[in-house]
């Protein structure tokens, strides 16, 4: 049933009825009728719902999402071809160690902060590398990131995540920052990130990172992230350009700032 599809990815990107049924123009009452099966989107409403959702309308029509392969890349061999609707990551493990050790710092530092949860760290991450690519043109994490409608996401984090849960470094919890709801990451206080597989200049750029940006909701870092070439210039569903950001505008751009720049 498409409400219930609907529902279902509602819920998948932590997303509140009454935001769905605001964006469609239905009241709350009527968006609840049309989970249930009780109410029918016009073409209009089912192709809003569809770029929310960061899907094709076909695929929300026939309540099909776009499978998402994430492997680890430990050796040379090809991987298989997939169907047009899939998307193949392939992640060198030391990027997977990299992104795990970052987490854990991000956590410890910034994870108690009632307005960190999900999107916020998924911003985080993408201005992280996006901004250090900028500054020194080298690769800090070296995530992919999808566009979608609410802004960059990185292609790895829930396989990432469901790992951390698996081995009980973090626990996922859903709490409320104002009238929105929130899923939010509790790291084990046993556990202590490796910085180890970071040099000084990395530490120092994820740092100054935390320290501008950590304090903003996951809506100004959204608004934030719209800003930005390397968003603007990808299509709805595909990987951002690192190499964008070097035609970046003001509002985003880094590259003369003193912090951490090149000798």
């Amino acid at each position: 049933m498409l409400g219930s599809f609907a529902e279902q990815c509602r819920k998948k990107f932590s997303l509140t009825q009454e935001y769905i049924a605001n964006a469609l123009n239905l009241s709350r009452p009527t968006y609840i009728q049309f989970e249930r099966g009780k109410y029918d989107l016009t073409i209009s409403e089912a192709k809003k719902l569809s770029a929310l959702f960061n899907i094709s309308l076909d695929d929300l029509l026939n309540e099909r999402e776009p499978n998402i392969h994430v492997t680890v890349k430990k050796d040379k061999r090809a991987t298989n071809k997939l169907d047009q609707n899939d998307i193949r990551i392939s992640v060198p493990q030391q990027k997977v160690d990299k992104l795990k050790q970052i987490l854990f710092y991000i956590l410890k530092k910034v994870g108690g902060k009632p307005n960190v949860g999900m999107t916020v760290i998924y911003k985080l991450l993408y201005f992280m590398d996006f901004d250090y690519y900028e500054k020194y043109e080298e690769q800090l994490m070296g995530l992919q990131y999808q566009k979608n409608h609410f802004g960059p996401t990185p292609i790895i984090f829930d396989a990432i995540i469901q790992d951390m849960i698996k081995n009980e470094e973090i626990e996922v919890i859903k709490s409320k920052f104002y009238q929105h709801e929130q899923k939010k990451y509790l790291l084990n206080p046993s556990v202590e990130p490796d910085l180890s597989i970071l040099n000084g200049q990395e530490l120092d750029h994820i740092e100054w990172e935390l320290q501008r940006l950590s304090d903003l909701n996951a809506t100004a870092l959204s608004d934030l992230s719209h800003k930005d070439v390397p968003w603007i210039s990808a299509e709805l569903g595909s990987l951002i350009e690192y190499e964008s950001v070097f035609y970046r505008t003001s509002d985003t751009s880094v590259r003369n700032n003193s912090h951490d720049k090149k000798d």
